[in-house]
């Protein structure tokens, strides 16, 4: 039986006793499957139903049930065996990419450099080697190091921090920003920045669709399960003049079970009697105004990495193009030993000096127009909002009328018709006791 993570993680947020509608508001994600994950979790974890007199039903899962799982599921010991694994490879693909990049610059260099010497002593120096001493003060080699940076702080994590740091870039604590968190900035070493560099550090909106439906839920929880559509509409992509048949509501109507209601002068609200329910009576909980998408960035490495990153990339491709002028030579090419190994993957080598040049600058353009994109849609869900908090007289009644339908119902451990953690018998012994009590308060009250 597949368990689903969304629904493990609520639980232990919301203390271990749930129902489906707090579940659905917790993780944002459809009642019915708020209601299937509850199961299959109780099933396989030896959770418990409470049943309320008015029928209404909760869980009751033990505090260590991902323990119980695990000891249970060599599927899930399987998966969290292989995302520590994932880990560790994401990791080297990560910098892998910082690892070719100095690579590829070193093995171009010593090319070329022993291609000016063998010239030299073959006395075949002409314009196109511009002389053996690259700008060292002595010997052929010495021009190597204008570019050098230092190796040991590249091969290092951090190594953009603490750069800052040795030459006095800031004096805050080292790995911490100014509220005391360690940053992005902070946590990425230099080969893992040259990735950062040239693929971004993913999607800042992976989480835009649970958040989405976690505002809407905690939307339609506060207002006590009856919503009018604007309501809601701040957290949706709604067109800029929606029609009066309200389309955009049939996702939200769908997840949450939800139905609607229409008054005598045919004003339309929305009730959703599962998320009415609830195992704790709560406060009404925060929620944005809007939804608000963030902004992409280029990358999340240090202004001092991105320079080096580039000014490697820029050394890299440069090289490139001046080992392959020099491997033009058949004299050259000839070679074999170093020279030879150059040549053999110079195709590679020039390929890899191009991609790390035009996929950051097709990247940051595409960034541009995705954010571009993005603030529009963030305006047009504000503008929403202010439409709300500026009800007119025709909004403000539908509110109201929206307002009779709320309530909320508590499944307290008072209340209670059936538990699945006791006895059936014991019960019902129970619940006999609990009725006789109930119609000798009701005798003696005639």
């Amino acid at each position: 039986m597949i368990l689903n993570p969304k629904v493990m993680s609520a639980v232990e947020r919301l203390d271990y006793r749930v129902t489906p509608g707090d579940v659905a508001t917790q993780a944002g994600i459809d009642v019915k499957v708020a209601q299937q994950g509850l199961l299959a979790l109780a099933t396989e974890a030896g959770g418990h139903l409470q049943v309320s007199d008015m029928g209404e039903v909760a869980y009751v899962f033990p505090r260590q049930f991902r323990t119980i799982l695990q000891s249970k599921s060599l599927r899930l010991r399987l998966q969290q065996a292989w995302q520590r694994v994932w880990n560790v490879l994401f990791y080297v693909i990560r910098i892998s990419f910082g690892v070719m990049l100095i690579a590829s610059i070193v093995l171009i260099m010593l090319a070329i450099i022993a291609i000016l010497i063998a010239m030299s002593s073959a006395g075949r120096s002409d314009d196109r080697g511009g002389g053996i001493n690259l700008g060292g003060g002595r010997g052929g080699s010495g021009g190597l190091l204008w570019f050098s940076p230092n190796w040991f702080y590249i091969f290092s994590p951090g190594y953009g921090r603490r750069r800052r740091y040795a030459y006095g870039g800031t004096s805050r604590p080292m790995g911490r920003n100014t509220k005391g968190a360690v940053s992005k900035e902070d946590e990425m070493g230099f080969l893992e920045a040259v990735f950062s560099f040239l693929f971004g550090d993913g999607d800042p909106n992976a989480d835009l669709e649970e958040r989405r439906w976690q505002a809407i839920a905690t939307v339609i929880r506060n207002q006590g399960g009856a919503i009018a559509a604007e309501q809601v509409a701040p957290y949706l992509d709604v067109p800029p003049n929606p029609s009066d048949d309200e389309d955009y509501m049939l996702p939200v109507l769908l997840r949450f079970n939800g139905s609607p209601e229409v008054s005598d002068d045919g004003q339309l609200i929305y009730r959703f009697p599962e998320l009415q329910v609830t195992a704790k009576q709560a406060k009404t909980a925060p929620v944005a105004a809007y939804l608000k998408e963030t902004l992409w960035k280029f990358s999340n490495a240090s202004s001092n990495q991105l320079t080096l990153a580039a000014g490697l990339g820029g050394v890299n491709l440069v090289g490139a193009i001046w080992l392959g002028f020099l491997l033009r030579d058949g004299w050259a090419a000839a070679l074999g030993g170093l020279v030879g190994v150059a040549g053999g993957l110079y195709g590679v080598l020039i390929a890899y000096a191009l991609g790390f040049v035009a996929i950051p600058l097709v990247r940051y353009l595409w960034v541009q127009r995705q954010n571009q994109k993005l603030e529009a849609r963030n305006t047009a869900r504000q503008d929403q909002a202010v439409r709300l908090n500026e009800a007119n007289p025709a909004l403000q009644k539908k509110l109201a009328f929206a307002r009779q339908f709320a309530a909320e119902t508590v499944v307290k451990e008072d209340d209670l018709a059936y538990t699945s953690e006791r006895d059936l018998t014991e019960q019902e012994l129970a619940q006999k006791d609990k009725t006789d009590q109930e119609w000798y308060r009701r005798l003696e009250g005639l």
